[in-house]
């Protein structure tokens, strides 16, 4: 099996003035390609660790990605770290320089001297390709383990992987079996329940099942062979088939899916929000083609009562619904009311009816999670609305109080 690491380089990456975006996607595309990474690490601008780094992932690993560290100042190290490492002299790479050169006059600019650093590779590197960047990209083989250099922009990192490194790789290790993945959302369960539930799956040989949580959701990521769709999808549906009412989506983000649906039912959508302070209108108008079905978004304040003199939110909020979707003249109105000690009330009201429940968070989040839970819950009613599912689920991090349906001939001519 392949040993493979990627070494991040920069002052900024281990201190944490950015969050390395670079690993995780690389670690994602190696992943579907077969060329899962063994080991990730991550060495701050100097050169005594640099080398130190680089000998002792040449002596433990076959393939090394090394990303950044190649730009045209003092901190950037990788070439000359390398060199050292491999007891190589640095040289000047003409065809790099004149590429350089032409760079800079294709934008009526001298070029600084320090550029030249950027053309400067231990001898016997290989280039590889930077159209976007002057940042020359190389690999180089030291101590039977193969070495690719690449730069820190996202943009010119990962089109050097994608149209350079990953062919190249696949090309030399033709026996690797890359994985393909599919995904399902979902929202309202535990990463202990999906675990209890879906662990005593027998899967095949080559098949493996992933969790990732990311508030709201948890996603069940099942790995199978490249191409071994038929089978995939057998198992891809028992899974389904176990947790499905709290799938929200499959291959793709719930957002994503929720806008096809508004798209494909074409009907017009109005909101009015307490406690999501517009982030519900965002949610739904973050699809350009969704929002063209979004047609009013009100945000009302917390000084603002909405037929609450009874001090029964569930009635407040299916009086607020109705009352966007009739003032605002849509198919569809969603609310979400006021949250008192951990409590709050969503509605839906619609052509056929309206929906109506109290939900109690069981556990302390922050403002902004309580916030994006709402909103959830909130679009997952308009989601069963378009389906015909059961519109009050079980949700894991939530205790519903009380929940109505009010059918459109109790509701009156709106």
């Amino acid at each position: 099996m392949l040993k493979i690491a990627m070494l991040s380089t920069g002052e900024e990456i281990l201190h944490g003035d950015i969050v390395d975006t670079n690993a995780a996607w690389l670690s994602g595309q190696f992943f579907k390609y077969g060329f899962s990474l063994s080991k990730r690490s991550t060495v701050g601008d100097s050169m005594s660790a640099l080398v130190e780094e680089l000998m002792m992932l040449s002596f433990n690993c076959d393939i090394v990605v090394v990303n950044g560290g190649l730009g045209p100042t003092t901190d950037d190290m990788s070439a000359e770290a390398v060199a050292q490492a491999a007891g190589l002299d640095l040289e000047l790479y003409s065809q790099w320089m004149d590429k350089l050169e032409k760079f800079f006059a294709d934008r009526g600019m001298d070029m600084p001297e320090s550029n030249r650093k950027q053309a400067m590779l231990p001898k016997g590197a290989v280039i590889i390709d930077n159209p976007i960047g002057t940042a020359c990209g190389f690999s180089l083989s030291f101590n039977d383990c193969d070495f690719y250099f690449t730069p820190g922009v996202p943009s010119e990192f990962q089109l050097m992987v994608e149209s350079q490194i990953l062919p190249q790789l696949t090309e030399r290790h033709s026996d690797i079996v890359g994985y393909d993945c599919s995904k399902l959302y979902t929202f309202g369960l535990s990463e202990s329940y999906l675990s209890d539930t879906l662990d005593k799956i027998d899967m095949p040989e080559g098949y493996v099942l992933g969790y990732r949580s990311h508030l709201p959701y948890i996603e069940v990521k099942l790995f199978g062979p490249k191409g071994d769709i038929d089978n995939r999808v057998k198992f891809l549906k028992m899974i389904h088939s176990l947790i499905e009412a709290n799938v929200v989506s499959v291959d793709e983000s719930m957002e994503e899916y929720v806008a096809h649906l508004i798209v494909d039912r074409a009907q017009s959508i109005s909101t009015a929000e307490q406690s999501t302070y517009g982030h519900l209108a965002r949610w739904l108008n973050s699809s350009y083609e969704a929002a063209y079905y979004c047609e009013h978004g009100w945000v009302l304040g917390e000084s603002i009562d909405v037929g609450d003199n009874n001090n029964d939110a569930l009635a407040a909020i299916l009086a607020l619904a109705g009352a966007t979707k009739e003032k605002c003249h849509t198919g569809i109105a969603l609310a979400t009311g006021k949250m008192r000690e951990q409590t709050f009330s969503v509605a839906i009201a619609t052509q056929e009816g309206e929906w109506g429940q109290t939900l109690t968070f069981n556990r302390s989040l922050t403002r902004d999670d309580q916030v994006t839970i709402i909103t959830t819950v909130t679009a997952d009613m308009l989601r069963r609305y378009f389906l015909g599912k059961d519109m009050f689920p079980n949700y894991g991090s939530l205790l519903r109080n009380k929940e109505i349906y009010v059918p459109r001939e109790f509701i009156g001519d709106t």
